[in-house]
């Protein structure tokens, strides 16, 4: 029985997990929850219903990993002051993590623009 663990994630799954996580109901359920099992299962179950079969543990190891990728590749960049190296969906994750100091009301990302994947998100952060 093929669980899919370790399956790799092709660009539309992490760009509709990228879309759910954009989400201000999931932001504030992630926001300060140490026991976050059920929030990454209602993740699976709204990627189920886009097609996407993940499990809740995958969804959370997706979900690390691009933070984890984010913030060392920030920290990169501070300390070389010239950023040399991109994740793939940086912009996109960009967005969501930069909102959380914010505000929701001086959030600039629309959540169907990350989904398409179609626009450059730096343009509106700058």
């Amino acid at each position: 029985n093929d669980t899919g663990a370790g399956k790799h994630w092709s660009d539309n799954e992490v760009r509709a997990l990228i879309n759910i996580w954009s989400d201000e109901k999931i932001q504030q359920m992630l926001e300060g929850a140490t026991r976050n099992k059920e929030i990454f299962e209602e993740i699976a179950r709204r990627l189920m219903k886009r097609g996407i079969d993940r499990d809740w543990k995958q969804c959370r190891t997706k979900y690390k990993n691009l933070k984890y990728e984010y913030r060392a590749l920030q920290k990169e960049n501070e300390h070389l002051g010239n950023p040399r190296r991109k994740m793939r969906f940086y912009d996109e994750v960009d967005c969501i993590l930069r909102r959380q100091p914010l505000g929701p009301s001086s959030w600039g990302c629309e959540s169907s623009s990350l989904l398409s994947g179609t626009k450059n998100f730096s343009d509106k952060i700058k």
